[in-house]
């Protein structure tokens, strides 16, 4: 008898019995963070005697708060949540892994997701439109025109594969209706024997802001799309025990503060305590007095503070959200008794509540908090909005060049007239992302300042691009009924898309004859958002700063029209009797708020929006879909191509081998993030996938966005280390220009190229290729593309200061070795610029079953001389290895479902 048998319990919930494994006898239980209890409820019942037993449970009920992170446990979620950019190269995938069972003499059934899995088509609403009435429905005809082949794929798969549902464009972003909808806090399934199971819902997405979940109490964050497919196919995550920082909240959020200010003063503070690989939790008695939405919005800014969760228990605060957005009273009956069961009530206030023990200690008493707004390029590089314009004045010489003009230009539309712009000027003032618009009461007040200025007859600054994209239709049903709506559209904020949009690099052309002067005059023209992430070159082409805001925040920047304002000093315009109008005038209190959400946000909204959330509109309808368990892959597709990492594939892999002779790719700085790896946004004619497009007859204007071409990897492979604000310093080692954007020397050819045409020159000379970096490396979004994209480059290694946690994972996951310079050690230190050669010995150790702290490293200059040191291998838990011998996660799941 293991555990597993001896824990299974039943209880009752709603007048029906449920089994389940109960946890709150265990010796150790108590003191346990919520977090790790329900890691160990999750060992618990997945306990098999081999990857998962009784001594792991014991291991973590043995938690020692002021450990290092040693002990490797094995994590199953529960669910597995996608995207449309990051979901698409996962069923592109699992379609081939098909075809590979197949073509190895399988069953091609044997691939289906084994746990429910779900896509929320969220990323590729584009703002084509804005500022007119219709604008949702053209830029959603525009969607349609330009991803018809993913969606009919994406059709295919829903059908194609078991424990797959879509949800269709148009309908919310996914951290929104995850947890509006999707998420179940506790599930329930029907046994073999008839009985009804009871287990915690936990859940990983392909999306880095998964953790939005974790303000429901739901365990789960960002993966790398690779990670996700194997999750899908039911492997367990390899993971070490974290060390978790309590976050102890206190006070209430003082007048004039919004949701956003929290987080972004929450980020700040964990930014500068530390806590990447680590859990962060909120607890306290302060939490009971944290709506959900604003639990949510703390979540979600989990990657921003570099933590893999922010999570809060199960209160009354999740029940009543729970009852809010439309869950029966059964499953809202299910959570509580199941939540008091197992110990997981996390009220403080009850006489039985035991306070958790934690690792390390941070508390931020809410009433201290003030405005603020974060960029110009890093969510943590926190500002007080009182000293906005003085910060601004400092940072923006930084980004001016000598072509830089100072003096106003002349700009002539037809949309909005004559006018000039300048540096400082807000270019894009976008409300958006999942962040902000899951929460109500930042959503109501900018509804709220939009209708005081409309009042005094403001508006934004006519070179300001203005726009709304909600989170889900059910914003749009409050804002509607609240009477919101009309002095929204009245300031330019029509509805323009249910998306992520300007957060992720949807933001849309700017007019043509803007982007013409900025572009000519090399003008430092600023983005404002209320999004989660500001990185350089993410939010458009013609932007170069970026700052986020909550969204009462983004229509005042849009009324003032510079970020070199400062709203205490002057006024944002006058009204009709000539009287200057300033912020203070126009914010709304927080009482008016909160009268508004009260008498508007409704269960029915709710009820009504999800009862047909699968469907879709007549256009997702409408879709030609094809049949079969097999695709069938079309060579002239551009959008959606079969994947080439199973070319060739064998039943048993080959030893992995040592490095010799290979040559830098990249000589890179500190912070580097996915996005500048990671292929995101617009791109040229000019470049590599521009290239590639044109030569297959594909005009510019029907590029769309590398996000949307992810299900082909000639496409991404191109636009890997693209970014157009990337500076690859190896350019500079052998004296030539440091070019911004995807750019290298090739040591074969002796010349300057881009990165994709250098790679293609390596692979054909069979020389390998490591990449050279600082601190922070893959920072950012989980993109599963920067770890495919940089093995397809011919990349074998890549040596760092420091890895963020997705990227070092999602390294191993395709087979490129992850290490670090000695600690205390850097390139620069070590005496090297990228010209070397490298080679790298130890790595066969992992054929005998060992995986080696270090490896070794000789670094041979040109003159023949060396550089040697001793590398640390960031191969952390033995189920990584596994991956690593395999060629990868994918081959290693294959492989494995093939026996």
């Amino acid at each position: 008898m293991s555990l597993r048998d001896d824990q299974l319990a039943t209880l009752k919930a709603a007048g029906k019995d449920f089994d389940y494994y109960n946890i709150a006898n265990l010796d150790g239980i108590d003191h346990l963070p919520y977090s790790l209890k329900v890691l160990v409820e999750n060992l618990v019942r997945n306990i098999d005697g081999a990857n998962i037993t009784d001594e792991h449970v014991k291991t973590l009920l043995d938690w020692d708060p002021n450990a290092e992170p040693s002990h490797e446990i094995q994590f199953t979620p529960s669910r597995v949540i996608m995207q449309d950019f990051t979901g698409v190269p996962c069923i592109v995938d699992l379609a081939t892994m098909r075809d590979a069972v197949k073509d190895l003499g399988g069953d091609p059934e044997v691939i289906n997701p084994q746990v429910q899995s779900d896509m929320v088509i969220d990323h590729s609403v584009q703002i084509d439109k804005y500022g007119i009435a219709n604008a949702v429905q053209e830029n959603m005809d525009i969607e349609y025109q330009r991803n018809g082949e993913r969606y009919q794929f994406l059709r295919w798969g829903q059908q194609a594969f078991k424990n797959f549902r879509v949800v269709p464009p148009g309908t919310g972003i996914i951290h929104q209706v995850n947890i509006e909808y999707l998420a179940k806090v506790v599930m329930s399934k029907t046994e073999a024997n008839g009985n009804t199971l009871a287990y915690l819902d936990s859940c990983v997405g392909t999306d880095s802001h998964t953790t939005t979940e974790n303000g429901l109490g739901v365990l789960g964050w960002g993966v790398g799309g690779i990670e996700a497919e194997a999750a899908m196919l039911g492997q367990p995550i390899s993971m070490l025990v974290p060390r978790v920082v309590g976050f102890k909240l206190t006070g209430s959020i003082p007048e004039g503060v919004t949701a956003t200010d929290v987080v972004l003063t929450i980020t700040d503070m964990l930014r500068k305590h530390g806590v990447v690989g680590k859990f962060v939790e909120f607890y306290g008695e302060g939490i009971a007095s944290v709506p959900l939405a604003n639990r949510a919005t703390i979540g979600n800014m989990g990657p921003e503070f570099g933590s893999t969760c922010g999570i809060f228990p199960i209160d009354n605060v999740t029940l009543d959200y729970l009852r809010l957005t439309g869950r029966s009273k059964e499953q809202v009956a299910l959570v509580e008794a199941y939540a008091k069961a197992n110990k997981l009530w996390g009220d403080a206030s009850d006489p039985d509540y035991v306070e958790p023990q934690y690792s390390e200690y941070e508390e931020l008493d809410l009433g201290t908090v003030v405005p603020s707004i974060a960029g110009p390029k890093r969510p943590q590089d926190r500002i007080l909005l009182s000293e906005a314009k003085e910060m601004f004045e400092k940072t923006a010489p930084a980004y001016e060049t000598e072509k830089t003009v100072k003096d106003p230009v002349a700009v002539s539309t037809d949309f909005r007239g004559d006018f000039d712009i300048e540096n400082g000027d807000v270019a894009i003032a976008s409300i958006t992302s999942c962040t902000n618009t899951s929460n109500p009461s930042v959503m109501i007040a900018a509804g709220l300042i939009a209708r005081n200025a409309h009042a005094k007859g403001l508006k934004p600054k006519p070179w300001v691009k203005t726009s709304l994209a909600p989170g889900s239709q059910v914003v749009a049903d409050y804002l509607k009924a609240a009477g919101l709506q009309d002095d929204l559209d009245a300031l330019g904020y029509q509805l323009v898309g249910f998306g992520c949009a300007t957060c992720i690099g949807n933001s849309g052309p700017l007019l043509p004859e803007i982007s013409e002067a900025i572009n000519t005059n090399d003008l430092t023209v600023t983005a404002v958002l209320s999004g989660n992430r500001n990185f350089e070159g993410r939010i458009s082409p013609d932007v170069k700063m970026n700052y986020l805001a909550s969204p009462p925040l983004v229509i005042a920047y849009a009324l003032a029209g510079t970020m070199d304002f400062d709203f205490e000093t002057q006024p944002l315009g006058a009204d009709a009797d000539g009287n200057d109008v300033y912020l203070k005038d126009i914010w709304p209190t927080n009482s008016e708020v909160a009268a508004v959400v009260d008498g508007t946000v409704s269960r029915e909204m709710f009820l009504k929006d999800y009862a047909s959330v699968f469907d879709g509109d007549h256009r997702w309808k409408g879709l030609d879909v094809p049949e079969g368990e097999l695709f069938a892959w079309n060579d002239k597709s551009t959008y959606v191509r079969k994947q080439t990492f199973f070319d060739g594939m064998k039943a048993t892999p080959d030893p992995v081998a040592d490095i010799h002779g290979a040559r830098v790719l990249a000589l890179l700085g500190d912070s580097v993030t996915t996005d500048h790896i990671s292929p995101a946004g617009a791109f040229k004619a000019s470049s590599p996938a521009g290239k590639y497009l044109t030569e297959r007859g594909v005009e510019p204007k029907n590029f769309n966005s590398y996000g949307s071409r992810r299900g082909n990897h000639e496409i991404m492979v191109r636009g890997t280390f693209g970014n157009i604000r990337l500076r690859n310093q190896l350019l500079a080692s052998v004296g030539e220009e440091v070019t911004s954007g995807g750019f290298t020397y090739d040591f074969l050819a002796k010349k300057p190229t881009t990165i994709f045409e250098a790679s293609r020159d390596y692979i054909d000379n069979k020389v390998p290729l490591v990449v050279l970096a600082g601190k922070e490396y893959g920072t950012g979004s989980s993109r599963d593309w920067a770890a495919k994209g940089t093995v397809m480059l011919g990349v074998k290694a890549v040596i760092t200061e420091s890895f963020e946690r997705i990227h070092r994972s999602n390294l191993i996951g395709m087979g490129v070795l992850p290490l670090q310079f000695p600690a205390g050690e850097s390139y620069e230190s070590l005496g090297l610029n990228g010209t070397e050669t490298y080679d790298i010995a130890g790595v066969e150790k992992l054929n005998e079953g060992v995986t080696p702290k270090t490896v070794h490293v000789t670094a041979t200059h040109e003159d023949g001389s060396k550089t040697e040191f001793d590398a640390v291998v960031r191969i952390d838990t033995p189920g990584e290895a596994d991956y690593y011998r395999n060629g990868g996660i994918l081959q290693y799941v294959l492989r494995n479902l093939m026996k």
